[in-house]
């Protein structure tokens, strides 16, 4: 199986003491390219740097909400002067990770609506997609997108919404990311979404060195994983792990233009 993981933050701490061992690993179980997503203004360099050591790691940019506080004036200014000195790099793939989140009951919602629609223009601005965070937040998301969404769509990432809201996204051109959260024994009503989902909707994702999934518990997630989720949302999904795969990786590819 050739596997793409859609979704990681292997410029975290959490990697340092054994990335090139854990790279390779990875690629031996099949998983041959990564993305590496920025959160906000202090990790872009680490994350370009990261991926300018191996041409097969590709860098989404953006300002999570989960950081709002963390988060300056200038920010969406500087994310802007990035993303036009990278334009048109094979290694720059995506404005990420951008989005909502209304779990966090401090993050002032205003402030996040902002930030996210200011870099939904940069993404239509520079024809990128748009890797998106969502916890609690689907309506407003969908709203949003419906109004500025970007022209080559994107990522819900770790979806776990509802077969409607997966339609609502699908209609707008979007891949659902699929990881280790739907891999719980109870994640039913997540289950009965997967059954439903058309082949050509979901992408694969690990959200390392997070959401690890039921076969590892509490261990820190890494690309390497990303095979044993594959099968197990193929059992899910009542289909091969292969099929999954290789419709997961045609979907990255011709999202990202690889």
């Amino acid at each position: 199986m050739e596997l793409i993981d859609t979704h990681t933050h292997l410029d975290f701490p959490d990697f340092d003491a054994d990335r090139p061992a854990l790279l390779a690993e990875s690629r031996a179980l099949g998983v041959r390219q990564m993305v590496v997503l920025g959160v906000y203004r202090d990790n872009w360099q680490r994350v370009w740097d990261l991926v300018q050591s191996d041409p097969d790691l590709h860098a989404a940019l953006g300002l999570h909400p989960v950081y709002l506080d963390q988060h300056q004036p200038d920010d969406v200014a500087l994310l802007r002067d990035w993303l036009g000195r990278l334009a048109g790099h094979r290694q720059l793939c995506a404005v990420g990770e951008i989005g909502l989140d209304y779990y966090i009951q401090t993050l002032d919602r205003d402030r996040q609506q902002a930030l996210f629609e200011a870099q939904l223009e940069l993404a239509v601005e520079f024809e990128l997609p748009a890797l998106i965070h969502v916890r609690r937040s689907h309506a407003a998301v969908i709203a949003t997108l419906k109004r500025i969404g970007p022209a080559r769509s994107g990522i819900i990432h770790a979806f776990a919404g509802s077969f409607e809201e997966a339609r609502e996204y699908l209609k707008l051109g979007f891949k659902l990311g699929l990881g280790g959260a739907a891999t719980w024994p109870q994640a039913l009503r997540m289950h009965r979404v997967l059954a439903k989902l058309p082949l050509d909707a979901v992408v694969l994702e690990t959200d390392s060195p997070d959401m690890a999934p039921a076969m590892f518990p509490g261990q820190r997630n890494s690309p390497a994983h990303l095979p044993a989720i594959c099968e197990a949302l193929a059992g899910i999904m009542a289909i091969s792990p292969e099929r999954l795969a290789e419709a997961s990786t045609a979907n990255a590819r011709q999202l990202f233009n690889w």
